[in-house]
């Protein structure tokens, strides 16, 4: 073993607590790091591992409002087995006179599931439901009261419900549903008679290929034998899509997270390895007076700095390895899969990457440091000014940086964000720093205040040895991300407490015939006498063609080009509708009878590429409508009213089969009686309320903060960490100077205020700095990443400044208390 080793293990094993800001600082943004990769490793892992399952075959074809013909079944059973299912809402309504609720009604054939099993809970009548037999999910017979054998009303068949669903491998799948699921073979389906002319609903038939493989071209290839027909393709590879592409970006929203933790974490061990050399002062001439030389001295604390972060990354990693056990284990009901629990090298490989770049590359100028110190500071106890780092040093630094940056945007899914986000904290950290050096010049030049405990505060900050730099650095990145934290939380909170607007009407009605529009005004009149009703007619529809261009022939869609993905409700109308306003063009006129025209909302239509007087062709039922605009619009929808992507001018697209949307604005007290009503009078209407539209909205922005909030808080306690081991080190250089103010005659009392002043001077100065960084930071956040509303409350971001304001308050003054209680005789000793 080598002297430096021996050296290292003796200093360690007799003063290695010194070392515990370190410590902390990187087990905290190691496991940060690594939880965060570990959980969205396993989620992404379980949806990889359930994609065929999910889709419920290799390829699914899908259609609206039909189902699929003759032709086109023989076209799908040619290429393997095949199942079909039909999903639409309908309401029951339990006999036992319980209020009506909204479900999911899917019905499936025998041949369903091709992939994954089909179970029902212990005590089911049947293997499955046959006939005029459903079976439910727990949360609608918990929400009813029913249970197995009990009688509802679905449409206008009395059905039993024959089991409590406990597997259904193509639920997650099936996308946003509006309710619980209930589930009926073919014959039940046709026995309720819900789906009339114009019904909303989904045929979706999924196809088992016999080698599991080809299913794009295949769907391809049904796609552009029926053209018109709109169908829609699906492979497993896309059954999870959109769930995977919310959960990477969240993901990556919460690394970065990880990754400001990372970089607090940084400056505290910046801090604490400056101070804790700087305790080694005399150590250090004494070895060199012995004749050590400086690469030997740098050794030895290089051995002894790898050595603890050795065990802190390594401790760090084993807890973020465990973090999708202990969420599973504690919120597994919240996540949209159960993660899959295996061992993901790669971000925790990452993790200890990035933590061990930063340990270096903060800890370096104080190695630095250490390695130059003079032999003769062992005959006197001289502070010695930080000075300038070598070019070799500066050299090191910049390629420990480069290669942070570069580990950070490469691993990262969305590069140019966390590009952006390594460089905005760089950037902030580099301010910080050249702000403390400028403070300190400052402060040095300013003219000295008459009051004794004002000017001893403001020489605290600018004397020799003073760590002000450092200070203002951990101080402005701990008050930067508290309010960050704070603005984002209390947005989300604004967000979910305000989600249902005023004048948001209280009931969407779907499926209603033409013919039973007076029996349904008649019904909800009878339940809510001062109810209003706004009716529009209905169907489905999908762009296939723009400007002449076949959308199937395109290589790629314009980005955010929602409407272009399935179909879409359509309407008509001969006047602009509520809540719409023209910005381009102009409305054909009432009576207007000639070819079909089309207003577009003024988003999409710029999204497309569109304008006024080009043509679209929309399938609708099969047949193809081409349309000229007429007309841009701008389209409130927050006001959660019946709005449209596209509306139609009269005339011959209402000759297609269709149904009516209605919305239902009453006070809120007469929602059972108006579901009720409703039930009775026309069972196959589905009324969505639209309490729970928003609910789910709000379960989902629930969950979303949620866990910002939990991967929020290791920043925090990481950021508490350094503001505490920041001052903490820097009381040790006051050390010598209480012992001076006390011969000079000082108290204790005027020591703390002196003390006391000083970081409130900071707390002002950076209270300031943090509300301009941290207010930009959260706002990015909440409207570019979260695409929420910016409604930060000004009073929450008021009270964690002051809170954090406070807290370094005392944090200073109670770590002045170690020193205060020595006598002077103690101090000068010790020095």
């Amino acid at each position: 073993m080598s002297n430096a080793w021996r050296l290292a293990i003796r200093d360690l094993r007799a003063g290695g607590r010194g070392l515990w800001l370190l410590l902390v600082c990187l087990f905290l943004g190691t496991a940060a790091l690594a939880g965060i990769g570990s959980l969205s490793a396993s989620i992404l892992g379980a949806l990889d591992g359930q994609s065929r399952q999910m889709l419920g075959g290799d390829l699914e074809m899908r259609v609206s409002q039909r189902r699929a013909t003759v032709e086109e079944t023989a076209a799908f059973a040619a290429y393997g087995k095949t199942s079909e299912v039909i999903s639409t809402n309908s309401m029951i309504q339990p006999l036992s006179g319980h209020a009506p609720a909204l479900a999911n009604l899917r019905a499936v054939d025998d041949a369903w599931p091709l992939v994954g099993h089909f179970t029902l809970q212990p005590g089911a009548l049947a293997d499955r439901p046959r006939g005029r037999d459903i079976a439910i999910a727990p949360a609608l017979a918990d929400r009813l009261g029913l249970h197995v054998g009990d009688r509802v009303r679905i449409g206008l068949a009395t059905m039993r419900v024959t089991g409590l669903i406990a597997e259904e491998p193509d639920h997650l799948g099936a996308g946003f549903s509006f309710g619980p699921t209930v589930l009926v073979d073919m014959a039940g389906l046709d026995a309720t008679q819900v789906i009339q002319p114009g019904s909303l609903y989904t045929g979706a038939y999924r196809i088992l290929l016999p080698r599991g493989g080809g299913a794009t071209a295949i769907g391809d290839r049904i796609v552009h034998r029926f053209p018109s027909a709109g169908w829609t393709a699906k492979t497993p590879d896309q059954a999870a899509g959109n769930l995977k592409k919310g959960i990477a970006q969240l993901g990556q929203f919460l690394l970065l997270v990880g990754l400001a933790a990372l970089a607090i974490a940084g400056v505290g061990v910046g801090s604490g390895v400056s101070a804790y050399l700087d305790r080694k002062t005399r150590m250090v001439a004494t070895l060199k007076v012995l004749g050590a030389g400086a690469g030997t001295i740098a050794g030895l604390f290089l051995i002894q700095l790898w050595l603890v972060a050795t065990v802190a990354i390594a401790t760090g990693l084993a807890l973020g390895a465990a973090v999708p056990a202990i969420v599973t284990a504690i919120a597994g009901d919240a996540l949209p899969v159960p993660p899959r629990l295996a061992l993901y090298p790669d971000p925790l490989a990452v993790a200890a990457a990035l933590s061990l770049l930063v340990a270096l590359l903060f800890a370096l100028p104080a190695l630095a440091r250490a390695r130059s110190v003079p032999a003769a500071t062992l005959l006197r106890d001289a502070i010695l000014p930080p000075g300038r780092p070598s070019l070799l040093v500066l050299a090191g630094m910049a390629a420990l940086l480069a290669a942070l940056i570069a580990l950070a945007v490469l691993t990262a899914s969305d590069r140019a964000i966390a590009l952006g986000f390594v460089g905005a904290t760089f950037a902030l950290v580099l301010a910080l720093w050249l702000l403390g050096l400028g403070l300190r010049r400052l402060l040095a030049r300013l003219p000295r205040p008459r009051r004794p405990l004002v000017r001893m505060a403001l020489a605290n900050l600018h004397r020799p040895g003073s760590q002000t730099d450092r200070l203002v650095v951990a101080l402005g990145l701990g008050f930067s991300l508290f309010v960050a934290l704070a603005v984002i939380d209390t947005s989300l909170s604004s967000e979910l407490a305000n989600a249902a607007p005023a004048k948001a009407p209280r009931f969407f009605a779907i499926d209603l015939q033409p013919e039973d529009a007076a029996t349904f005004r008649k019904a909800v009149a009878g339940a809510a006498p001062t109810a209003t009703i706004e009716a529009v007619p209905s169907l489905r529809g999908s762009i296939v063609a723009l400007k002449g261009q076949r959308v199937a022939d395109m290589k790629a869609l314009p980005d955010g080009a929602w409407i272009l993905k399935g179909d879409r409700t359509i309407t008509w109308s001969a006047t602009v509708p509520p809540r719409n306003t023209v910005v381009a063009g102009h409305w054909w006129p009432a009576n207007y009878d000639g070819p079909p025209l089309v207003s577009m909302e003024d988003k999409a239509a710029q999204t497309l590429g569109l304008h006024v007087g080009d043509t679209i062709t929309v399938a609708v039922l099969g047949v193809e409508v081409p349309a000229k605009i007429a007309a841009l619009r701008k389209v409130d929808w927050g006001g959660l009213g019946l709005n449209f992507a596209m509306v139609f001018s009269p005339g011959y697209i209402q000759e297609a089969p269709h149904a009516l949307l209605a919305s239902v604005y009453a006070p809120p007290a007469r929602d059972g009686a108006i579901a009720g009503a409703v039930a009775a009078a026309l069972p196959s209407v589905t009324m969505l309320r639209t309490g729970d539209i928003i609910g789910q909205i709000g379960d989902l922005l629930g969950r979303i903060a949620l866990a910002i909030r939990a991967a929020a808080a290791v920043t925090v306690v990481a950021g508490i960490v350094v503001l505490i081991g920041s001052i903490t080190a820097s009381g040790q250089a006051r050390r010598y100077d209480v012992v001076i103010l006390k011969l000079l005659g000082g108290s204790r009392a005027q020591l703390l205020v002196g003390q006391a002043v000083e970081y409130l001077l900071l707390s002002v100065l950076l209270s300031g700095i943090a509300l301009a960084v941290g207010g930009a930071s959260g706002w990015y956040v909440v409207t570019h990443v979260l695409a929420l509303p910016w409604a930060p409350a000004p009073g929450v971001v008021a009270i964690t400044l002051a809170g954090a304001a406070g807290a370094t308050l005392i944090t200073g003054v109670v770590g002045s208390l170690p020193a205060l209680r020595d006598t002077p005789a103690e101090g000068l000793r010790a020095s």
